[in-house]
């Protein structure tokens, strides 16, 4: 029996409907998808990535077209920089004949660095995020954040003590929407810096006492992570919107302090 050219599919989804409710987000969450990404020095950091995308749906029309958002990421690509994320969403949007929608991307980001005193190399994993957005009518606008990994000391420990402080790990959650391109390691280096000590995947015993004592130097409390932090976004014309969280997992108690500034730049 032989089959016939062409089968008549009704398209289900793009049939009307007669409820005149629009939806403000549609489409697809959890989808995990090789990915790579060009840093600030055009070098790729291939990781995987967990995504959502979604569009706006008009109150007449009754669904998305799910397969389009998956066809969108298997077009051959290289590294993407910012520009080709960019891209990528206004792709989203005339695929899927939408005037709105997200793409949220969220992965971990690997970046090489080297101890402080003997220069030993190696790689610290980050969680880092990127998102792209428009409303019907608006610009688009996208945001990058990245959870840094610190070291932090408590400063009243320190002052009320004969010898010694506690000191914890602590983690910087900086987020900013972008007026200009910002790339992650940017983001890191201010967190980093702004820290009472950054962390290395890998230390020598000369870099161990380095960081001790850089850490002892430097005390901070959870709220003068976020106020300093706060103070070099503030000053970045490339960032409009901003925030930066800090938590210390507490050595000394069974719970986390916690902090949190938000801003906009003029």
């Amino acid at each position: 029996m032989n089959a016939p050219d062409r089968i008549f599919l009704p398209d289900i989804q793009a049939s009307p409907d007669h409820r005149q409710l629009s939806i403000q987000q549609v489409g697809v969450k959890g989808l995990r998808y090789p990915f790579s990404l060009l840093d600030g020095a055009g070098i790729p950091h291939p990781t995987i990535a967990t995504l959502a995308m979604t569009v706006g749906l008009p109150p007449e029309v009754k669904g998305t077209h799910m397969s389009r958002f998956v066809e969108l990421l298997e077009r051959p690509r290289e590294a993407l920089s910012l520009r080709d994320l960019r891209q990528m969403f206004a792709d989203m949007l005339r695929h899927l004949q939408a005037d709105s929608g997200r793409i949220e991307i969220r992965f971990p980001y690997f970046i090489r660095k080297q101890a402080p005193v003997s220069g030993v190399s190696s790689l610290l994993d980050l969680d880092a995020g990127i998102d792209v957005s428009c409303v019907a009518g608006g610009p688009v606008q996208m945001a990058v954040q990245v959870t840094v990994p610190v070291t932090s000391l408590c400063p009243c420990s320190k002052k009320i003590s004969d010898y010694g402080a506690h000191n914890q790990r602590s983690h910087l959650t900086l987020r900013a929407n972008l007026r200009a391109d910002l790339s992650l390691e940017e983001l890191v280096r201010i967190a980093e810096e702004e820290a009472s000590c950054a962390i290395f995947g890998l230390l020598k015993r000369p870099d161990e006492k380095w960081v001790t004592e850089r850490a002892y130097d430097n005390p901070k409390f959870v709220e003068d992570l976020v106020r300093d932090v706060a103070l070099r976004l503030q000053a970045d014309t490339r960032i409009g919107a901003w925030s930066v969280a800090a938590e210390n997992f507490e050595s000394i108690h069974n719970h986390s302090a916690y902090a949190v500034i938000e801003g906009c730049n003029d």
